[in-house]
């Protein structure tokens, strides 16, 4: 994948060597203020020492800096360049796409969707519009899923911002509206489509940006394959339990991953990423 040189998106947020409870300190520190309030205390000898704390926490685990850390800096090009994308596309239909934040963290996290652990995966939280990702995630990309390669990497970031891109679009919110008004296989098969729709959204971007910025080499779309291929519910569940559950898929096969990723890289219209009205996934 060409990237050296690419834009950097000013829209990262690095967390890794600071604890949430630091990440959310101003959050602790407002409801401090409240509770001392309403009991008549004296906030300010707690306040110094969690200001103390987290000065502490800072030069015990200062994240470096992103131009000095390869891995994060190529994340950090992507996300531009789904920023560029993403703009064009949305301006094409009358839209104004908002910029995601993509937020660095090691081994857990707390977002306004909940506390999440790396063994997760990345993800993406639409209450706060952020996608987060260990990076830790793309050794086992390359070591546990055996699918290395930048454009793999790529993929990842490109899929979880799709679900940024369903979040503007309204897609995700009448999502959840179906699935409170299902059972819980019924709401599997809707989150199924979702996940599909953000593969095919992930091809969308790769077909406008090599369009664009030609930025895919020869074997970067076998290695996006490969990765989606990789973490289809069918072969997950396999592996970890030795058989297939179709009622409990969340993401969609392998099969179905692969589909909907060349779709979107081949057309490069948003328009063909519609999982929902079609019966054939």
């Amino acid at each position: 994948m060409r990237w050296i040189g690419g834009r950097r998106s000013a829209n990262v947020e690095d967390r890794r060597g600071l604890s949430p409870r630091h990440a959310i300190g101003g959050i602790g520190t407002i409801v401090l203020l409240l509770l001392a309030w309403y009991f008549g205390v004296d906030p300010t000898p707690l306040l110094q020492q969690m200001q103390t704390d987290q000065v502490d926490e800072q030069q015990a685990g200062t994240p470096p800096d992103l131009q000095n850390d390869p891995l994060a800096d190529f994340v950090s090009v992507v996300l531009g360049d789904t920023e560029d994308t993403w703009r064009a596309v949305f301006a094409e239909k009358g839209e104004r796409y908002v910029d995601p934040t993509l937020v660095l963290f090691s081994d857990s996290v707390a977002s306004a969707c909940g506390m999440a652990q790396s063994a997760m995966g990345p993800f993406y939280c639409p209450n706060d519009r952020k996608v987060y990702i260990d990076l830790s995630f793309y050794r086992d990309l390359q070591e546990r899923f055996h699918a290395p390669g930048e454009f793999a990497e790529a993929y990842v970031i490109a899929h979880e911002v799709g679900h940024h891109v369903q979040n503007l679009l309204g897609i995700s919110e009448q999502v959840r509206r179906h699935q409170q008004a299902s059972d819980s296989n019924e709401a599997n098969r809707w989150s199924v489509r979702l996940e599909l729709q953000a593969d095919c959204f992930a091809g969308v971007w790769a077909n406008r940006a090599n369009a664009a910025r030609n930025i895919l080499e020869q074997g970067d779309i076998e290695q996006a394959l490969k990765a989606a291929a990789a973490i289809g519910d069918d072969r997950l569940q396999r592996e970890a339990q030795g058989r297939v559950t179709p009622d409990s898929f969340t993401h969609g096969t392998s099969g179905q991953r692969v589909r909907w990723f060349k779709r979107g890289i081949e057309s490069g219209s948003i328009d063909d990423c519609d999982t929902y009205k079609t019966q054939e996934l």
